[in-house]
C-alpha cells in the first residue's frame, strides 16, 4: 500500500472527533513530519481558529495575513523556511470551493518537502471531505470555527446555510453574513444540478429568534418547492402560502431568487422584496432593475411572474441586503449606490469567494465601526459560462 493511500484509508476509517489525531499519525508515520495542525476559519471569517481537544492549546492566526492566511487566501500552499533545515507547508483545506481552513504540516530538509508537497496537499482536501461528513456526528469542528459565542439566532442561520463558497467550471459562488455571531434574519442559498443553479438572496423580517424562525420556514418552503421540481415562480407561491398560513401577513419575508440555465446563461429571476442585485460587466457596475413583487407572506396566494435576463462570460454579479446599502455614517450619511458600486469596482481583482468580506470591510470602514442595527449580507457570483 503506498503512502498516500494509506493517509486517505486512515482519514476514512477515523472517530469523527479523531480526524487531527489520524493525519497527524499517518503524515509523522508516512511522510516523516515533525507536526502537524489543523486551523479552520471562524465564522466572521477573521481568524484560522485551531483545531484541539478544548481547552485550545494553540493561538488562532490572521486569516487575511501570515503565512496561514496566504495559503487560504490564495488558495494555493504556501511554503516557509524554518531554522534547522525545517520547512512549514501550509496546505489549503478546501471541498468543492468551498474554503474550510488551513492544515499545516512542518517537515525536515527542502527536498523532502518539494517531493512530498503534492501528495500533502491533496492530503488536505481529503482531510477537508471529512471534516464536512464528521461534522454530522460531532461539534468539535463547529467548536473551533467560533471564537465567540455565537447567538441562538446566528446558531439557526448558519446551520441553515449551504456554505460560504463554491466552485464549479460554469460559475464561482462567495458569500459572507455580518455580524457572524449575532445575526438575524438575512440568508442565503444555493443548489446545482447538472443544467442549473438556483440561487436565493433573502432579507429576514424582525430580530432575534423570531427573525430566524421566520427564515427558516420560508427557506424550506423553497427547498421543498424546488425538490419537488416546481417552477421558480411557483417555488415562491408555495412558499408564499406556508409563511402567510403561519404568520397571517404579521411577517414576511424578502427574497431574490435566480435560476440559471449552465448552458446558455439564461437567467430567470422572481425579485420578491429588498434584497439587490449589481452587475459588473467590461468595468462598468449597474443595478439590474426587476419589477417588484410582493415578499413571501405578506398576502394570502399572491401570484409571482419570473423574469429573464442573460449572464456573459466575464459578468460579476453582487447580491446585497438593505443592511448594506442602507448602513448610515455617524454623520447620517447612507453608504447607498455609489458606495457600493466603488466597493465593487475596488475589489473586482479578487476571487469570488474573497470579495464579500472585503465589501463588509469597507462596509465597518463607513459605519465607523459602531455595532450594526441590522444583518449585512453579501453574495457575489463569478460567471465563466460553458
Amino acid at each position: 500500500m503506498n503512502r498516500f493511500v494509506a493517509a486517505e484509508r486512515a482519514l476514512r476509517t477515523a472517530a469523527p472527533h479523531q480526524l487531527l489525531d489520524a493525519v497527524r499519525r499517518v503524515l509523522t508515520d508516512q511522510y516523516a513530519a515533525d507536526s502537524v495542525e489543523l486551523f479552520l476559519a471562524d465564522y466572521g471569517l477573521t481568524v484560522l481558529q485551531p483545531v484541539s481537544e478544548l481547552p485550545h492549546t494553540l493561538q488562532p492566526v490572521p486569516v487575511h495575513s501570515g503565512p496561514a492566511g496566504r495559503a487560504f487566501g490564495a488558495q494555493e500552499p504556501y511554503v516557509e523556511t524554518l531554522p534547522d533545515d525545517l520547512v512549514r507547508a501550509h496546505l489549503p483545506v478546501t471541498v468543492r470551493g468551498d474554503r474550510l481552513g488551513v492544515l499545516t504540516v512542518t517537515l525536515p530538509g527542502h527536498e523532502h518537502a518539494r517531493a512530498v508537497l503534492p501528495e500533502l496537499a491533496e492530503i488536505a482536501e481529503v482531510l477537508g471531505h471529512e471534516v464536512v461528513v464528521a461534522e454530522r456526528d460531532t461539534d468539535l469542528y463547529l467548536q473551533a470555527r467560533r471564537r465567540d459565542r455565537l447567538t441562538l439566532a446566528a446558531e439557526m442561520q448558519w446551520q441553515l446555510l449551504p456554505g460560504r463558497s463554491c466552485v464549479r467550471p460554469e460559475y464561482e459562488l462567495g458569500a459572507q453574513l455580518e455580524p457572524a455571531y449575532a445575526i438575524f434574519g438575512d440568508n442565503f442559498d444555493w443548489s446545482a444540478t447538472a443544467d442549473r443553479l438556483s440561487l436565493y438572496v433573502t432579507n429576514g423580517m424582525g430580530e432575534g429568534i423570531e427573525a430566524s424562525l421566520l427564515t427558516n420556514l420560508a427557506i424550506n418552503a423553497l427547498r421543498n418547492a424546488r425538490r419537488a421540481g416546481l417552477s421558480l415562480a411557483d417555488q415562491a407561491a408555495l412558499a408564499d402560502q406556508a409563511v402567510y398560513a403561519h404568520y397571517r401577513g404579521r411577517s414576511y419575508l424578502s427574497v431574490l431568487m435566480l435560476d440559471i440555465d449552465l448552458a446558455t446563461g439564461l437567467v430567470r429571476a422572481v425579485d420578491a422584496g429588498s434584497p439587490q442585485l449589481l452587475r459588473l460587466r467590461e468595468g462598468t457596475v449597474e443595478q439590474v432593475a426587476f419589477d417588484a413583487q410582493l415578499p413571501l407572506g405578506m398576502f394570502e396566494e399572491t401570484d409571482y411572474v419570473a423574469q429573464e435576463f442573460r449572464v456573459e462570460p466575464g459578468d460579476r454579479l453582487v447580491f446585497v441586503s438593505d443592511g448594506v446599502y442602507d448602513v448610515a455614517s455617524p454623520g447620517g450619511e447612507t453608504y447607498g449606490a455609489a458606495a457600493l458600486a466603488r466597493a465593487i469596482q475596488s475589489t473586482r481583482l479578487l476571487p469570488a469567494a474573497e470579495v464579500p468580506r472585503a465589501v463588509l470591510r469597507e462596509l465597518t470602514g463607513h459605519r465607523g465601526g459602531a455595532v450594526p442595527d441590522d444583518d449585512a449580507m453579501v453574495v457575489c457570483l463569478d460567471w465563466r459560462g460553458r
